[in-house]
C-alpha cells in the first residue's frame, strides 16, 4: 500500500508539472490586410420597355437585350461572361381615377437584364457606353474584383501570422522570457474583397467614367507559443 501511495504521489507530482508547463504559453492574435487593385468587374444592365400590350413590350425589350449582346460579343467579351440575371412582365395601371373608378390598365412593362463578367478593367467605361447606345436604360450596379482572390487572402493570412510573431517577442521581451515553437495557429477570421458598387442613372452620355480604386483583403489568426526561462 506504501508503493502505491507513493507511486499516485510521484503521478501526482508529474502530473501538476506537466499542466504547469502547458500554463506557460502566450495566446496572441495577429491582423493582416492586403490592398489590391481589382483586374476584373460585373455589371448588371438591362432594358426596360413600355408598351400597350404585353407581347410589344416584351418584344421590345428582348431586341434591346440583342442587340447588347452583339456590343458586348464585339467587346471581346466571352459568352460564359453573359447571365440573364432576371426577367419580367407586369401590368401598368393609372390608380388616378375620379370617383372611386377601378384603375384603368394603360400597358405592360417588360425588363430583361444581363449580368457580365468584364475581364478586361481597363473597358469598363467603354463598354458602359456601348451598351447605352445599343438600348439598355437600367444599369443596377458595377461591381469590382479579383481573378485571384485567394492569392491577396494567403498575402493577408502571411502578413496575420507575422503580426502575431511580432506581437508575441515584444511581449516576451517585455516579460522577460523566450519564446519557444508554436503550439497551435488557427484563423480568427478572414474577409475577402468586397466588391466596390456604383449605382448609375442612365441617361444619354458619351463615356462613362469609372474609378475602380482598391480591394481590402483581411485576416486575422490567433497562434499560441511556448515560453521559456
Amino acid at each position: 500500500m506504501r508503493v502505491m501511495a507513493i507511486f499516485v504521489m510521484i503521478w501526482t507530482c508529474l502530473g501538476g508539472g506537466a499542466a504547469l508547463a502547458e500554463a506557460r504559453t502566450i495566446t496572441v492574435v495577429g491582423q493582416g490586410q492586403v490592398q489590391e487593385a481589382p483586374d476584373q468587374a460585373v455589371i448588371v444592365v438591362g432594358a426596360s420597355q413600355q408598351a400597350d400590350t404585353a407581347e410589344q413590350a416584351l418584344s421590345q425589350a428582348n431586341h434591346a437585350v440583342a442587340a447588347m449582346i452583339k456590343v458586348l460579343e464585339a467587346s471581346g467579351i466571352d459568352g460564359r461572361d453573359m447571365q440573364t440575371s432576371g426577367l419580367g412582365l407586369r401590368p401598368v395601371y393609372d390608380h388616378n381615377r375620379k370617383d372611386n373608378q377601378r384603375p384603368l390598365l394603360v400597358g405592360f412593362t417588360a425588363a430583361n437584364r444581363l449580368t457580365v463578367k468584364v475581364r478586361d478593367i481597363g473597358s469598363v467605361g467603354a463598354v458602359l457606353s456601348d451598351l447605352v447606345a445599343a438600348g439598355a436604360n437600367d444599369i443596377s450596379n458595377v461591381s469590382f474584383g479579383l481573378r485571384d482572390p485567394e492569392r491577396a487572402q494567403d498575402a493577408a493570412r502571411r502578413d496575420a501570422v507575422a503580426d502575431a510573431r511580432a506581437k508575441a517577442t515584444l511581449y516576451a521581451e517585455a516579460a522577460g522570457v523566450s519564446l519557444g515553437k508554436v503550439v497551435s495557429i488557427s484563423e480568427a477570421g478572414a474577409t475577402m474583397p468586397r466588391p466596390e458598387m456604383m449605382r448609375t442613372a442612365m441617361a444619354s452620355m458619351d463615356a462613362v467614367p469609372i474609378a475602380a480604386g482598391e480591394l481590402t483583403v483581411s485576416a486575422q489568426v490567433q497562434m499560441v507559443l511556448e515560453l521559456t526561462d
